[in-house]
């Protein structure tokens, strides 16, 4: 208890420390992820919201969102989130089936999935959940219910992502003694196809290769990460971007304390050439529905690289993978799947 109560101080100071960073800047969206935050009581999410109101413009309607796992939502804690400023669940449900979960080591059930969404939309109208697609073992049948699942709960906003095999977990472990077979791609691939089609037909917009909402459901804080906008981030390990440097926070958590109390940031921070903005430009905006801009480029980043934009991308656009639209460049339906490996054809070697 002393050690949360210290931490949850030290983050109500870094926001002090940090304040004159945003100056200028509104905060349109507050997220709590990346860690445990369902550990944070009511009370402690409380002050911490506070701390940013009282240090730093606030947007009249700003999206707040609570990032945590079935197995945290209980009746009284979902009622208590709803009594807070917390406005947006995030909810990590990966499936709804028990033979997945167990395959990715989920600490949650299938019924505690399920269970969550019941008790969470009684009380919160703006839900996210993550669901995992090229799990193997899966069949295109079971992820069709999958799907059918989360739809029939009616949630605007869905996250997915084909699984990745993380180097030293037990999956891989498995994997490898050929107790379980691997990823296959082309399954996976398949997968998304099912997920994008079922989706769109169910009114929902793939506004980012993986994110899809109902119209004025889309993430602003996923979004505003996309469009390059500033962001600061609180806590051990929390990254930051303020347009042309990138920082990130020390993992330690007893490093970080100490630092916080000393009055010291501690960050380290890197700072990103022009044709590394121009590369992180085209792997994100390539992966939303906006695309990426030429007349943006020309204007940011010179007339070099949107040429060179311009050629590199001419043989996929043959190929119908990417889209020129008048000075916007997408990937196409086809090329979707396959954006990741199209942007970095698109990159430029460092020139600065």
């Amino acid at each position: 208890m002393a050690k949360k109560d210290a931490m949850v101080s030290a983050l109500q100071k870094e926001l002090v420390l940090r304040k004159d960073e945003f100056k200028d800047e509104v905060v349109e969206t507050i997220y709590f992820g990346g860690g445990t935050p369902s550990v944070l009581t009511s009370e402690e999410i409380k002050r911490l919201i506070d701390s940013v109101y009282e240090n730093y413009q606030v947007s009249e309607n700003p999206e707040i969102t609570l990032e945590a796992n079935p197995d945290d939502f209980s009746k009284n804690r979902i009622i208590q989130l709803s009594n807070s400023p917390i406005n947006r669940l995030s909810i990590g449900i990966q499936s709804f089936f028990e033979e997945d979960l167990k395959l990715m080591n989920r600490a949650h059930s299938a019924e505690e999935a399920e269970e969550s969404l019941s008790l969470a939309t009684r009380q919160f109208e703006n839900i996210s959940i993550d669901l995992i697609y090229g799990i193997p073992g899966m069949n295109n049948d079971r992820w069709k219910q999958n799907i059918d699942k989360a739809l029939a709960f009616n949630i605007p906003h869905i996250s997915s992502y084909a699984l990745t095999v993380e180097p030293k977990t037990a999956l891989e472990h498995m994997i490898k003694k050929g107790a379980v077979q691997n990823v296959d791609d082309e399954q996976a691939s398949y997968q998304y196809t099912i997920l994008t089609e079922m989706l769109e037909k169910a009114g929902y917009a793939c506004y980012e290769i993986s994110n899809f909402g109902k119209e004025g459901y889309f993430s602003k804080n996923n979004t505003a990460y996309w469009q390059g906008k500033k962001y600061i981030g609180i806590g051990p390990s929390a990254h930051s971007f303020d347009g042309q440097r990138r920082g990130w926070n020390v993992r330690n958590n007893t490093k970080y304390l100490k630092s916080i109390q000393d009055g010291k940031l501690p960050m380290e921070k890197e700072t990103l050439s022009k044709t590394d903005r121009y590369n992180e430009y085209v792997m994100t905006g390539l992966r939303t529905i906006w695309g990426v801009s030429l007349k943006k480029i020309a204007s940011e980043y010179g007339e070099k690289y949107s040429n060179y934009l311009l050629e590199q991308s001419s043989k996929p656009i043959e190929q119908k993978l990417l889209v020129l639209d008048g000075d916007i460049l997408s990937a196409s339906k086809k090329g979707k799947f396959l954006v990741d490996g199209l942007a970095a054809n698109l990159f430029m070697l460092n020139l600065d």
